[in-house]
Formats: C-alpha cells, structure tokens, sequence
C-alpha cells in the first residue's frame, strides 16, 4: 500500500482535507468579486509541520510548498523526493545559505539586495556544472512598511528598479515579480495597492515579471483584489505551530 493511499482516510487528512477546501473557496469568491477569471497559485507553506503533513496535502493535490528555514525544507525535500513537489523558500536569506536553497528550490521569494542575488547565481551556476536545472524563479522582496526599517524586511521601493536591473542580467535566474507581506497592524488593501503601483512599474521595464506573491491566510482576499498571482498560506490549512515534543 501507497504512503498516499495509506493517508487517504486518516483523521488528519480528512482534517487537511476540509482545510483546503475551505480556503480554495475563499480564493475562488476573491477572485470572482475582484473580476478574476484566473485564481492566484496557492502555496502552502508549512515550516514547523511535518513532512507527513506535506505528504498528506500532496495527496490532495497540492504541489506548491513554501519554508522559511533552510534546515528544515533541505529536510524536507529529501524526505519526500519521491513527489514532484516546488519548494518555495518564503524566509529572509543569507548568503552563505544560496548554495544549500537552490539544490531544491524552484523559486526564492525573498531576494532584498544584489548580494543574495549574486550569491544565488553562483550557487545555480555551481550546481549546472554537474547537472542540468530550471532558471531558479526570483522574486524581489519589498518593504511597504511606512518605516524604513519595518519589521517584514525587504527592499525599499526606491531600490526595486536597481535590483531589478542586476538580477535580470544574471545567469540561471528568472526574474519573477515581486514579493511583499502587509505590514503588522496595518492595512493589507493600502498596503497591496502600493505593491500594484511597484509591479506596474517593474512590468513596464521587465514585462516578464508579473509575479506578486502577496496575501496570507488573514489578508488572502485583499492581495487577491490588487493582483496577487501567489498566495502563501499556512496556518487556515496547517492549523497552528505543533507543539514540541
């Protein structure tokens, strides 16, 4: 018997089950309210939940998984190499981190300055040498926070366009679109709509560049509303941080 077929009917899958359910609801009367004809990819991410877990929403259909420790999704994904999952890395990122997060990222979402980006590209460069890999998706990381030194971290808005310009021309990465999270005790619709404002901006110089990865399980509808096309969802699927044993 399959792992997944094992999983099918246990009480946590079915819990999973209704999760997802749930919020691809929500997603799909965002999306029609705001004139979609397209729903955004739901990513979910699922740092602190076991691989188990991952397996069990992959038996659901869900693909697309989002970590923010290096750890733990290099973890992961060797755990469950056997299921054509894309990881996403969602987590802000050092340097000395690139090589280890693109052996299995298919995308990086929080590249805030040119020296993650750089790293990145040789870190791809390194691992093509020996085999051969998609363009690893990159996703600038903006800060919408009023303050300069917001809590969410990012690029500022004013260097976006700079950044833009230097990750475009590196070997082995795609430049993506743009990534933000609203600011705490903010609100998320002023906050996505300036985010709109950045992607208008970064289209009409990288017109590739369409991605906004924006919205999380309690502002998923007003990213949808200014265009979000990526979603990053844990806690309405997951439930809450397990408790350590």
């Amino acid at each position: 018997m399959s792992d997944s077929s094992m999983h099918r009917d246990d009480s946590r899958t079915s819990q999973l089950r209704e999760r997802l359910n749930a919020v691809r609801l929500r997603i799909g009367k965002a999306a029609a309210a705001a004139g979609r004809t397209t729903a955004p990819q739901l990513i979910v991410v699922s740092k602190f939940h076991p691989a188990e877990d991952v397996r069990r929403l992959a038996s659901l259909g869900v693909l697309d998984f989002g970590e923010n420790r290096d750890q733990e999704a290099t973890e992961k994904s060797g755990l469950l190499g056997d299921l054509p999952l894309r990881w996403h890395f969602v987590g802000q990122l050092q340097s000395n981190k690139a090589k280890s997060v693109v052996r299995y990222a298919h995308a990086v979402h929080s590249v805030d300055r040119p020296q993650i980006a750089g790293a990145l590209a040789k870190a791809v460069a390194a691992q093509l040498e020996g085999s051969s890999r998609d363009p690893l998706k990159c996703f600038i990381q903006v800060n919408l926070d009023d303050h300069p030194q917001g809590h969410r971290g990012g690029a500022l808005p004013a260097d976006v366009g700079s950044l833009a310009d230097h990750l475009a021309e590196l070997e082995g990465l795609e430049l993506a679109g743009l990534m933000a999270v609203a600011p705490l005790g903010g609100d998320p619709r002023k906050a996505f709509a300036k985010l709109a404002g950045i992607s208008a901006s970064l289209t009409s110089v990288h017109p590739q560049a369409t991605g906004i990865s924006a919205g999380m399980s309690q502002d998923l509808e007003a990213a949808i509303e200014f265009g979000a096309t990526h979603l990053r969802i844990g806690s309405d699927i997951l439930g809450s941080r397990p408790a350590l044993g």
